[in-house]
């Protein structure tokens, strides 16, 4: 029994191989889920095939949208452990018959692509999201010397790549062979912000609004924000942090230290609906990220899109601080006082927060509506498909 329909239509056929998928909350599953409808729109026939996000010993196919979740039992330096994928990555190559794979990295389970004829023989777009060396976590650093030749085999029979900005692109030694292979193609969202039909209660009746989303992980920069908010009068600010993480006992034991904790709340996972009131009724959006594991933050393209001002980290090779550029203060990474000026910056001038967020939504307008990448994407594979 075949998973999928056959077309009359002469369509460009894209398997998307990536590591999850909503409601898994994350920067690049929400770009996904965001591309994949426009790319059906625009003319593609697509599918994807992720992990399941909780432990699951089950196939799970989401058929209205083409979404393959292969059962994962756990994550290993968050990298999904998934020993099913080859058999169904097998499997969806041979029902689906795809033209073209969208490979998005890092993603250990793409490895297997290497190894199955079936997806050798048909061409290849590296979608680079991030590089995986981390100077801060010496695990993933010592990692990565097992990670690299692998990925660096990708990267070799790939036939284009995507880079989501110019300066992550400069900056990433992965890429350096292979800089003719490369087109920067920035990440997207829907140009209009999700419909908030409720208000969120979360928020107290002190000062202006900061909101933080993000994986509570290392290269984040959480505590560094919460200290900043220590030296911030306890009238004139809050701060809410959205995301789970490893680091959740760490930060709530540092709120208490701090005598915070009428001030910053640690949310945890919240869903769509409570994350879009959040953004809608936030006074400015806050993420303090501390390297290149931070490539891109779609997260501030939902900050734009709400029409809201952004303190953010000015990571040395990062696309941060271009995907930022004007529509926020940038401060150096891992500064508790250089943060501390910027959320005091937005408090006493409201009408310099009013004209970041501004330049932001206007910015967010013109490079990231997802309509304008997707049709970039498309342009990319049918280079890739005419002309190899």
């Amino acid at each position: 029994m075949s998973f999928f329909c056959q077309n009359d239509i002469l369509m460009s056929r894209i398997l998307h191989i990536g590591k999850f998928f909503p409601p898994f909350a994350g920067g690049i599953e929400n770009f996904l889920a965001d591309l994949m409808p426009i790319q059906t729109s625009q003319g593609e026939i697509v599918a994807a095939i992720v992990h399941d996000h909780r432990f699951t010993l089950n196939m799970k196919v989401q058929a209205e949208k083409s979404i393959y979740r292969v059962p994962s039992y756990g994550r290993l330096l968050y990298a999904p452990v998934s020993p099913h994928f080859p058999f169904w990555l097998n499997r969806v190559l041979h029902e689906f018959q795809p033209e073209l794979l969208h490979l998005h990295l890092p993603n250990t389970s793409a490895f297997w692509a290497l190894w199955q004829s079936e997806a050798r023989r048909i061409p290849w777009v590296i979608h680079w999201h991030a590089d995986v060396f981390s100077v801060l976590n010496k695990k993933l650093a010592i990692a990565y010397k097992a990670y690299r030749p692998f990925e660096q085999k990708l990267l070799t029979h790939a036939k284009s790549i995507i880079v989501t900005s110019p300066p992550y692109l400069t900056a990433s030694t992965a890429l350096d062979k292979w800089q003719h292979k490369c087109q920067v193609i920035p990440l997207g969202l829907n140009l209009e912000p999700m419909p908030t039909t409720e208000t969120t209660h979360q928020w107290n009746s002190k000062g202006v609004k900061f909101l933080s989303v993000g994986r509570l992980s290392y290269y984040k920069g959480h505590e560094f924000l919460i200290r900043a908010m220590a030296n911030i009068k306890k009238d004139q600010a809050q701060l809410i942090i959205v995301g789970k993480g490893e680091q959740y006992s760490d930060l709530n034991k540092l709120i208490k230290q701090l005598n915070l904790s009428d001030n910053v709340k640690l949310l945890g996972y919240c869903s769509d609906t409570e994350l879009n009131a959040l953004f809608a009724s936030c006074d400015c959006f806050c993420l303090a990220s501390l390297e290149r594991t931070e490539a891109f933050g779609v997260v501030f393209l939902e900050a734009m899109r709400y029409n809201k001002p952004i303190i953010a980290t000015d990571i040395p090779g990062s696309g941060v601080s271009w995907v930022v550029k004007d529509a926020g203060l940038l401060v150096k990474p891992q500064d508790v006082t250089a943060l501390a000026n910027a959320l005091q910056q937005i408090i006493n001038q409201p009408l310099l927060a009013a004209n970041l967020a501004k330049i932001g939504n206007q910015r967010f307008n013109q490079l990231f509506d997802i309509k304008n990448v997707s049709a970039k994407i498309s342009d990319l594979y049918q280079q890739v498909l005419n002309y190899g």
